[in-house]
């Protein structure tokens, strides 16, 4: 499909018929990312208005907490500040999972569809979004390939691995994809052998764009300068990864191999895309959807360039608003302000989450989402990991909610052997509580076991060892 017929006509269609405002939201986005810092904030606070006083009207549990918080009477045009929302608890994966229901609008304009979180955090969640909280994320990701010169319509390769995305393998699925000029490659399986493919793959077809997992498209990377197969593409402009931290080694071995730059995005499932980075190399965050907190563990707010837990309101999470939410991410903000002149505000650094890979026992190397994915679709299960200690030994540990059942057990065991191998040994221990690391890092996916790679810094050259 040619790009222009893309994306003037069959992706908005496709918004249209899906009643997402997506491209009335983009062309908002592209005006209120100049307005000043100050400016930007005053809209973040009406937003906020506009959100509290609907979870007020249609949300139980947070009219429940509201009230107790002297905010009951809020209107979407109530004056808000900062310190009003700071008076209002803050809330975690726990009550999103157990008091999820009573967070619903159920009456959303649009409709209110369920959602799983990919888990990685080690608590699975089960969440509702609508369709302005779809549209503002795909809007915001639009506006932030922009900044990279690559638009709606263009060619993009996605190294991804989401069942939602994998399993829609039928012809509309097909044509979709056809019409957007998409590609979805296989994050889960990154068997050498697929690897090779997608490299002819990526070559033949000549993205504008290369998104995915930043640590499957190192792998990738890693794999193509370990084969001297370094692909030509003639159209890349940018490498975007997602999913998970960018490590320095990880960067240098993407841009090396592909010859472009690599831009990093911040976000997750539940609390939505975050931030992007730019060619002037700042991350900036989505301030007109998403308002951040960043706070110490006494819950109160840090300096500029100080770490702290990520605390998100999502001021386009109207289906199920989550206010003040303890992503379990930490980051630091930063005083400065954009380069290029835009209002947003600027994300020092992300420190995140890590997660690992396992290995099936042929040596095909996997992303772990690919068991987590397994994990979070379990409704009994609060907390989780996962320790691959050998090829055919995966142990995992739960942490079990009110809604656990035992036959649970056996539906994870046969679905690690379906996506591992039947040669697997599985060991679930249901256990009280999930201790850090030694370093004080909670780790939810941990191998052992030694990548094929050999070149993949990354991990291998550490010999999986405890070393994050």
């Amino acid at each position: 499909m040619h790009p222009f017929l893309s994306r003037h006509l069959v992706y908005p269609l496709q918004e249209r018929l899906l009643k997402r405002p997506t491209f009335p939201y983009l062309a908002a986005l592209e005006r209120s990312q100049w307005l000043s810092r100050e400016e930007l904030e005053r809209l973040q606070m009406r937003k906020l208005a506009a959100l509290l006083s609907l979870a007020n009207a249609h949300c139980p549990w947070h009219a429940r907490r509201l009230a107790e918080a002297g905010l009951g009477a809020i209107t979407p045009n109530s004056e808000l500040t900062r310190a009003d929302l700071e008076r209002i608890p803050t809330m975690d994966k726990a009550d999103a999972q157990l008091h999820g229901e009573q967070m619903r609008w159920t009456g959303v304009p649009g409709g209110a569809f369920a959602y799983n979180t990919g888990g990685s955090s080690g608590q699975p969640l089960r969440f509702y979004y609508g369709r302005l909280r779809q549209a503002a994320d795909a809007a915001s990701r639009i506006r932030a390939r922009r900044w990279w010169g690559v638009n709606v319509g263009q060619r993009e390769v996605y190294l991804w691995g989401s069942p939602v995305e994998l399993n829609k393998t039928d012809r509309i699925k097909t044509i979709r994809d056809h019409l957007l000029n998409q590609v979805v490659l296989n994050a889960f399986d990154m068997s050498q052998a697929n690897m090779d493919t997608y490299l002819v793959v990526l070559e033949r077809y000549d993205p504008v764009c290369l998104y995915g997992y930043a640590s499957s498209v190192a792998l990738l990377a890693a794999h193509a300068k370990e084969r001297q197969r370094i692909p030509h593409l003639r159209s890349l402009k940018v490498v975007c990864t997602t999913g998970e931290p960018l490590y320095p080694h990880q960067r240098d071995i993407i841009s090396e191999v592909f010859s472009v730059p690599v831009a990093n995005e911040f976000g997750s499932r539940d609390s939505g895309f975050i931030g992007h980075e730019t060619p002037a190399g700042q991350m900036l965050a989505m301030s007109e959807s998403i308002f951040i907190e960043v706070l110490n563990p006494q819950g109160h707010p840090v300096g500029p360039n100080e770490i702290g837990e990520a605390v998100i309101t999502g001021l386009c999470s109207d289906a199920q608003p989550f206010i003040r939410y303890h992503t379990g991410d930490t980051l630091s903000l930063s005083h400065e302000v954009c380069r290029e002149g835009r209002g947003l505000h600027v994300i020092d650094q992300v420190v995140g989450r890590s997660t690992d890979f396992v290995v099936k026992s042929d040596g095909t190397v996997m992303h772990a989402l690919s068991v987590i994915y397994i994990l979070r679709a379990i409704e009994g299960v609060a907390e989780f990991k996962i320790v691959q200690h050998q090829l055919d030994l995966i142990e995992i540990q739960i942490v079990p909610n009110p809604r656990w059942q035992e036959t649970n057990k056996l539906a994870i065991v046969q679905a690690f052997k379906r996506r591992l191998g039947d040669s697997i040994a599985v060991d679930i221990h249901l256990v009280d509580k999930i201790p850090p690391e030694a370093s004080g890092k909670h780790r939810y996916v941990v191998s052992h076991v030694t990548l094929p790679v050999v070149t993949f810094v990354g991990h291998s050259q550490q010999q999986n060892t405890d070393a994050r």
